[in-house]
C-alpha cells in the first residue's frame, strides 16, 4: 500500500512540476515580443527578450533534471539500488557506525555525481551564453573540493551523534537529534560569516564614506547593530548581483556583491538595504527560524516513528537487516521520500515569503522614499536577467519574491 501511494505522490510530484514548468515557458515566450509598460521606459526590448530566453533555457533544463531525479530515486529505492549498496556494505564493514556512516556517504556521492553534470552545464553552457558565468574550470573545481571537505569536517560527526542517538537514546530520540539539529544550525549561523563564507570569497571592509554613511545612520534608525560593511568578491564567479545581512549577535554584518555596487548608485544601495533591514525589523528571519525548527521536530518525530515500521523499509524497496542497526537506512529512506509528499506545500511556503517581501518594501519605503527602491529593483531585474512576464500559477507556486510588475505597481502606488 505504501509503494503505491509513493508512486502516486512521485507521478503527481512530476507531471505538476513539467506542467508548471512547460507553462511558464509557453507564456513567457508568448510575451517576449513587448516590454511591459511599467518597464518600457527603462528596459530595452533586447534586454527583455534576452530574459524571456534565459527564463526558458532555465526551465528547459529544469524539466530534464527533474525527469533525471526522479528516475534516480525510483532506481535507490523501488528498483534496488539502497538496498545492494545496504548489503554490499554490511559484507565488507564489519562495524554498525561506520557501515551506516559508509551507506550516507555513498547515497550522497551518487547523487553528488549524478547532479554534476547539471551543474557544470548550468554554470559553463547556460550562464555563460547570458554572459552571467565568470567562475573558471579550476574555481569550480577548487569550490567543491572545500565543499566535500566542509561537508566531511561538518557531517560526519552529525551525521555519527545522529546515529548514536538513534540506537542508544531510547523512546525518545527524536527530540534528542532533533536538539542536536537546532544546535548545529545555531553554530553555522555563528560560523558562515566569519569562518566559512570566507573559505570561498574574499571580504574587504566596505571603502566608500558616501555609502558607509549612508547605510550607518540607516542602521541606527533600523537599530540595527553590526559588525561592519563588507564587499564580496561576487564577480570572480557570477555577474549577478546581491547584497544581505549574515550572522547574530556580534557577527552581524552587511555584505555587498561588488558586482552590485558597480551598478547602483549609493540612494539605489541605501534602499536595497533598507528593504533587507525591513526583514530584520519585522523579525522576518527569527520567525523563519523558529518555523524552521519546529518543522524540524515534525519530521524528527515522524523519523522516529517511521522508523520502527517494517512497512516503511519494504514499500521503498529495501530489507531491513535483522541483528543490525538499521538507522542509516531509514534516515536515507525518509529524507529521499519526504520531499515527494512535501512538494505540496510549496505554494504556502511561496505565499508566505511573498508576504514577507512586500513588508520588507513597505519598511524601505518609509526609511528611504519609493523612488530609490523601484529604481534599484528595475536595474537588478534587468541585470540579472530575470523576467518581467511570468506565468502567475507557476510564480504562485514557486517564487519566494513577488512578481516584477506587482512589486513596482505596490511601490508606485502604495
Amino acid at each position: 500500500m505504501f509503494t503505491l501511494l509513493f508512486i502516486a505522490f512521485l507521478l503527481a510530484d512530476v507531471a505538476v512540476r513539467l506542467w508548471l514548468a512547460t507553462r511558464q515557458i509557453r507564456y513567457v515566450q508568448a510575451r517576449r515580443g513587448e516590454v511591459p509598460a511599467e518597464f518600457a521606459a527603462k528596459i530595452g526590448l533586447y534586454s527583455h527578450q534576452r530574459a524571456a530566453d534565459y527564463t526558458v533555457a532555465r526551465m528547459q533544463l529544469s524539466i530534464l533534471e527533474r525527469v533525471v531525479d526522479a528516475a534516480v530515486l525510483v532506481g535507490l529505492t523501488l528498483l534496488g539500488g539502497l538496498q545492494y549498496l545496504n548489503v554490499a556494505l554490511g559484507r565488507a564493514i564489519a562495524g554498525d557506525m561506520w557501515r551506516q556512516l559508509a551507506l550516507i556517504g555513498c547515497v550522497l556521492a551518487i547523487l553528488g555525481l549524478i547532479s554534476l553534470p547539471f551543474s557544470l552545464w548550468r554554470r559553463f553552457r547556460l550562464e555563460a551564453r547570458f554572459g552571467f558565468n565568470r567562475m573558471t574550470p579550476k574555481l569550480f573545481a577548487l569550490d567543491a573540493c572545500k565543499g566535500l571537505l566542509l561537508g566531511l569536517v561538518l557531517g560526519t560527526p552529525l551525521a555519527a551523534l545522529v546515529l548514536w542517538l538513534m540506537a542508544h537514546a531510547g523512546a525518545y530520540w527524536g527530540w534528542w537529534a532533533w536538539l542536536v539539529w537546532v544546535a548545529f544550525n545555531v553554530l553555522m549561523l555563528w560560523l558562515l560569516p566569519t569562518v566559512i563564507a570566507p573559505m570561498f570569497n574574499r571580504y574587504t571592509p566596505l571603502d566608500n564614506p558616501e555609502i558607509s554613511e549612508r547605510i550607518g545612520a540607516l542602521a541606527q534608525r533600523s537599530g540595527f547593530t553590526l559588525s561592519g560593511l563588507y564587499v564580496m568578491d561576487g564577480s570572480k564567479r557570477s555577474a549577478h548581483g546581491n547584497a544581505y545581512f549574515t550572522g547574530f549577535g556580534k557577527s552581524r554584518r552587511i555584505v555587498f556583491f561588488d558586482t552590485l555596487l558597480a551598478r547602483l548608485a549609493p540612494e539605489e544601495i541605501e534602499a536595497v538595504l533598507a528593504h533587507e533591514l525591513g526583514h530584520f525589523k519585522h523579525r522576518h528571519i527569527i520567525k523563519r527560524m523558529v518555523l524552521s525548527f519546529a518543522l524540524a521536530l515534525v519530521f524528527f518525530l515522524v523519523l522516529q516513528w517511521l522508523s520502527g515500521r517494517v512497512w516503511f523499509y519494504t514499500g521503498l524497496g529495501v530489507l531491513p537487516q535483522i541483528g543490525r542497526a538499521n538507522d542509516a537506512l531509514a534516515l536515507i529512506l525518509f529524507f529521499l521520500a519526504t520531499p515527494v509528499f512535501t512538494f505540496w506545500a510549496g505554494p504556502l511556503a511561496s505565499r508566505m515569503s511573498r508576504r514577507d517581501e512586500f513588508q520588507a518594501d513597505r519598511y524601505a519605503v518609509q526609511q528611504c522614499t519609493a523612488a530609490p527602491l523601484a529604481s534599484a529593483l528595475v536595474k537588478l531585474y534587468d541585470d540579472n536577467a530575470a523576467t518581467l512576464t511570468p506565468d502567475p500559477l507557476h510564480s504562485a507556486f514557486y517564487d519566494s519574491h513577488p512578481p516584477a510588475i506587482q512589486r513596482i505597481r505596490q511601490l508606485q502606488h502604495g
